[in-house]
C-alpha cells in the first residue's frame, strides 16, 4: 500500500481567492504544455474546463477538440474542501483521491494542503502513477498554482 502524497504550500491570498483559483481558475494555471492528454498526441491543449459543484466534471479540450475526462468533483465545501475522483484519461473505476483543504492564516495568507490517496484504484500501474504524480504536483500546485494566487 503506498502512502498519500501530501503537499503543503502558503498563498499570498484570502482563502476565498485561494479556493476560488483552484477550482474554477483551474483552467487559467494548470500548466496543459506540460501535463495534459493531448501532449501525448505531441500538441497542446486547448482549454481546461471545470464544473464547479458536487458532481462536476473536470475535462480537458483536446487541440482537435477532442473532450478528456480527467474526474470529477465528489465533495464541495465553498472555500475550504474540495476533493476529486482523478483518473486522467483513465477510465473512471480506476481514480485516486485528490482532497484540498484551504485554511486561512491570516487576512491575506492561506494554507492549502493537497492530498492524493487511492493509489489501488490504478492497479499495477499504482507505483508509476505514484511517481509520475509525485513530481508532477510540484510543477502543477506548488509553482503554477501557487504564482498564479500571487506567490
Amino acid at each position: 500500500m503506498l502512502d498519500p502524497i501530501v503537499k503543503t504550500i502558503d498563498v499570498p491570498c484570502s482563502q476565498e481567492k485561494a479556493f476560488h483559483v483552484f477550482v474554477h481558475e483551474m483552467g487559467s494555471w494548470w500548466p496543459l504544455h506540460k501535463r495534459s492528454m493531448s501532449m501525448h498526441a505531441g500538441a497542446s491543449a486547448k482549454a481546461l474546463q471545470v464544473e464547479p459543484k458536487v458532481g462536476g466534471r473536470i475535462v480537458e479540450i483536446g487541440h482537435d477538440d477532442t473532450e478528456h475526462h480527467w474526474g470529477t468533483i465528489s465533495s464541495y465545501d465553498p472555500h475550504g474542501f474540495v476533493a476529486m475522483d482523478f483518473h486522467m484519461g483513465l477510465p473512471p473505476d480506476q481514480a485516486s483521491l485528490v482532497e484540498v483543504r484551504f485554511t486561512t492564516l491570516a487576512d491575506d495568507k492561506t494554507r492549502v494542503q493537497l492530498t492524493q490517496s487511492n493509489w489501488e484504484a490504478f492497479g499495477d500501474m499504482a507505483e508509476m502513477m505514484y511517481k509520475g504524480y509525485g513530481s508532477g504536483w510540484v510543477i502543477i500546485f506548488e509553482e503554477a498554482y501557487k504564482e498564479a494566487c500571487g506567490g
